[in-house]
């Protein structure tokens, strides 16, 4: 065949993996509002917003891509899949209680097939790269935080094709290699279309179609797939038979991968608290049991399709099951979560048998104390005297009683102090387990505040006020710190006006207890400035890191 072979693009599916929690928001109200959402931002899509697109034509690409967007049908709904299943993120500490994913089906120049045939997967991959980034931004506002989309994963994208041109193939494994350029960049949305790609990248792409069909083809990789139909089995069988058979299991497998990779960060994120001085032992313990949970929530639910493929008489259908799992990699992230958790475990045992002897010899040392003062006859003498006193009374023997009371008092006061060094003893540990730190509230006097991005948990890629913990053990005070904070993560010239409150809420900070002391700060100069200057308008809609929103009001008053 002398002409090369094209696809006619029909339409496509996007897949996105999230946890809701379903108590605070109306999940069927949150799906329209996410449709409005993506309709607004790809028909608002600019040559701007637009990704490098290569090649002598790439100016005519874009201004086609930009064309295509702004004729897109659109229509979001939110998928179900598991319920009860009490998700909480480590970096944020916010709480979710359902497990599913969004289904946007999308569909360019529905009612103009001349233009849809000149739809190509690298006008494709642009529009879902754009929708992700505007996700990244969204999901962080406050009011959206009741939605935790995987926004480190890319949108899946289940491009489908009805026709060919200039004829009609029949799907042998001859004509797939035959055609495999172009069936390549179908399969592979994201990859591009270089010229320059190897043959043996190609052979790669086209492995692992999924039909038992001559007039079909069914490709999924990790971050899209394909699906050809002839015309006329388009119509009778994707609706009926494809959507439950190749397109519903591909998001089912991902939001269970989502999930187990959450788990897995927040394993990473506990066994780092493991190691901090001032986490809670039975914080940490009752998040692992809950992670455990999901854990065992997951497997059932792998369980039910392991069982379909040992039952299922439909061996395309097992076939698209047995290819998911083993393209996502579930066995393997599942080997290293069971992994995680038994290291953790053993290190919580570690530290449970070192809290054990540290209780049992303090319980010694206050035994053999215990021991020594009835070795010198403290407390017998103790209990003679108050005798002494009492009887004393009685007879009159103003002499005897008044030795009685001074020796009294002198062993009672022995007593107290061993009591007292006990009971100072415990604050002491309590204390120790209560990290110190220091935030600056710095504004410029013009309706600005100065903020730094975290780049590590909790609270990774949020705002947050600049500060740092206060290295109490080398006795460093909460105004060396703050000088420092200053110094280290803001820069300019800035001046420490006051001591503004502190801060010690149970729970408001992911990694343990943690006491703030806040500090009331005015920039002076922005010249060599590493933070950002955010216009306090703006933090109305913006979530920012642990309590510092409400830092920020009770030192501004006017936000």
């Amino acid at each position: 065949m002398s002409e090369p072979l094209e696809f006619i693009y029909k339409k496509e599916f996007w897949y996105i993996s999230a946890f809701v929690n379903s108590k605070n928001a109306d999940i069927d109200k949150k799906g329209k509002e996410i449709e409005d959402l993506f309709k607004k931002k790809v028909a608002s899509i600019t040559i701007a917003d637009l990704g490098r697109v290569r090649g002598p034509d790439a100016e005519n690409i874009k201004a086609a891509i930009v064309d295509m967007a702004q004729h897109a049908s659109l229509h979001v709904r939110w998928i179900r899949f598991i319920e009860g299943f009490p998700y909480v993120d480590e970096n944020t500490e916010y709480e979710y209680d359902m497990l599913g994913y969004f289904q946007a089906e999308l569909e360019y120049y529905r009612d103009s097939p001349e233009k849809k045939a000149a739809i190509t997967p690298l006008m494709i991959q642009q529009v879902p790269s754009i929708v992700l980034t505007m996700l990244q931004s969204h999901e962080k506002r406050e009011e959206n935080l009741d939605v935790n989309f995987d926004t480190e994963s890319p949108i899946f994208v289940f491009a489908t094709s009805d026709k060919t041109r200039p004829i009609e193939v029949s799907w042998s494994d001859e004509n797939i290699k035959r055609h495999k350029r172009v069936l390549g960049n179908w399969i592979e949305i994201y990859s591009g279309a270089w010229p320059d790609y190897t043959e043996e990248l190609y052979d790669q792409r086209i492995v692992h179609n999924l039909s038992n069909r001559l007039s079909e083809l069914h490709f999924i990789k990790r971050n899209s797939g394909f699906i050809y139909m002839a015309e006329e089995n388009y119509k009778m069988f994707f609706d009926s038979y494809m959507r439950q058979y190749v397109l519903d299991p591909t998001p089912r497998i991902r939001a269970i991968l989502f999930a187990l990779i959450c788990i897995n960060h927040s394993l990473d994120t506990l066994f780092i608290k493991r190691h901090t001085e001032f986490f809670d032992t039975e914080t940490i313990e009752k998040k692992l049991n809950n992670l455990r949970f999901l854990r065992g929530v997951l497997q059932t639910k792998l369980s039910v399709m392991y069982d379909e493929l040992d039952y299922n008489r439909r061996q395309h259908y097992t076939a698209v099951l047995t290819h998911l799992i083993s393209e996502f990699g579930l066995d393997k992230i599942i080997a290293r979560v069971n992994d995680k958790f038994e290291t953790i475990y053993n290190t919580m045992q570690e530290l449970y048998q070192k809290k054990t002897e540290e209780a049992q010899a303090e319980t010694e040392r206050g035994l053999k104390f215990l021991n020594l003062l009835f070795g010198l006859g403290v407390i017998a003498n103790l209990g003679d005297n108050v005798l002494l006193l009492i009887t004393g009374f009685y007879e009159s023997a103003v002499p005897d009683v008044v030795v009685g009371l001074l020796v009294t008092s002198i062993i009672t006061a022995v007593l107290l102090a061993t009591v007292f060094a006990f009971m100072r003893a415990k604050v002491r540990g309590k204390k120790k387990g209560i990290a110190r730190t220091v935030d600056a509230v710095i504004s410029d006097g013009e309706g600005n505040v100065v903020l730094v991005k975290r780049d590590s948990p909790p609270f990774s890629g949020y705002y947050a006020l600049p500060g740092r913990f206060v290295h109490v053990d080398e006795g460093e005070s909460e105004n060396v710190a703050i000088q420092k904070a200053i110094t280290e993560k803001v820069g300019g010239k800035v001046r420490v006006e006051k001591k503004q409150g502190t801060y010690d809420e149970p729970g408001r900070d992911p990694r343990g207890r943690v006491s703030s002391t806040a500090f009331k700060c005015k920039l002076l100069s922005a010249d060599g400035m590493k933070a950002e200057l955010v216009p306090i308008s703006k933090l109305k809609e913006m979530k920012l890191a642990f309590d510092h929103k409400q830092i920020l009001k009770d030192v501004l008053k006017n936000l």
